[in-house]
């Protein structure tokens, strides 16, 4: 009867894991017979667990939606998982979700194995507490858009951009995507006729929403990728190419593509072309190479270096003065 018992979890277990399983599948996973499969899963319907099944080729067995939640079987890396991500609550990109981990949390501890709970109490560590980001979003916010971008409803927010200006805009919502301490919707825009990114933290959604529309296929690479291409172009306002005297080999592993490319150059020096906000802070970014330069372009560039190069004299003389 245990054995039973077991198996039947580990049954369940796998039906939680992937959307479609063959009766083959299953049997060679749980080491018993497909007929012995049919009768486990007779008793999973039983006690009350919905299990679909479908017949012929490419048929199989599928949890269903029922009334009754089935238990959330976990192994232990994925519970060690969770009860982290619980305590580490809101981590400064969502807000209102920190009484909602704690109460998650202590349910979690209740039913751990002891071997789980000593490992997740020798993880504990102390946080220091700080204000919420700027850019931090409500919890509600978060789920209210992901809402009506699953059920593909036309969405109406208020939106204050960098400038401070404000607009009324009219989209149909598509993903959401974060990026480090930012929240982005990513949809197109009813009245540019064209995809754009939102910050989720300028955008004051609007009650009710609009009517359903037929979805759109997303831009090349995804959502994530054009929302990385937004953010490049934001902080890219100045391009530059400079000349490191120092040969690509040494050069190479400071370079991240994302922000910067390196071609050859003859003795030994290489040539590096990168972007950022303004000349100031891609001069910040040359001294981190340690290595001389010469600045190809822009002018702009040439000067703001030569500037920092006189400041930085006049601070050492000033020290050697004292």
């Amino acid at each position: 009867m245990r054995e039973t018992s077991a198996r039947l979890l580990r049954l369940l277990s796998l039906l939680q894991t992937r959307r479609d399983w063959s009766g083959v599948e299953l049997a060679t996973r749980l080491d018993i017979t497909p007929r012995t499969v049919r009768r486990d899963v007779d008793k999973l319907r039983g006690l009350g667990y919905p299990v679909d099944a479908t017949v012929g080729v490419g048929g199989g067995y599928r949890l269903g939606a029922g009334a009754e939640m089935p238990p959330l079987l976990l192994d232990d890396d994925e519970v060690l998982a969770v009860a982290l991500g619980l305590q580490s609550g809101a981590t400064g990109s969502v807000v209102g979700i920190g009484e909602s981990s704690v109460r998650a949390l202590t349910k979690l501890r209740q039913v751990m194995p002891s071997r789980l709970r000593h490992r997740l109490e020798a993880l504990q560590v102390d946080v220091v507490q700080r204000e919420p980001a700027p850019s931090a979003v409500d919890a509600a916010v978060l789920s209210a858009i992901a809402s009506v971008c699953h059920g593909h409803e036309r969405l109406r927010f208020d939106y204050r951009a960098h400038d401070g200006s404000e607009t009324r805009r009219e989209v149909e919502p598509y993903r959401l995507v974060r990026s480090g301490a930012r929240w982005y919707l990513v949809a197109w825009d009813l009245s540019r006729d064209d995809w754009r990114s939102f910050r989720v933290d300028r955008m004051e959604p609007k009650i009710p929403t609009g009517p359903r529309f037929a979805p759109r296929e997303l831009p090349p690479g995804g959502a994530a990728e054009f929302v990385a291409r937004g953010i490049g172009r934001a902080v890219t306002r100045v391009r530059a190419r400079v000349l490191l005297h120092a040969p690509i080999e040494e050069i190479s592993p400071m370079v991240d593509p994302a922000w910067g490319t390196l071609e050859d150059a003859p003795d030994d020096r290489c040539v590096v072309a990168l972007g950022g906000e303004s000349p100031s802070s891609i001069a910040r970014w040359l001294s981190a190479f340690d290595v001389d330069f010469t600045v190809l372009d822009p002018p702009e560039l040439r000067d703001e270096c030569r500037r920092r190069a006189e400041h930085h004299a006049l601070v050492a003389q000033r020290y050697r003065g004292a």
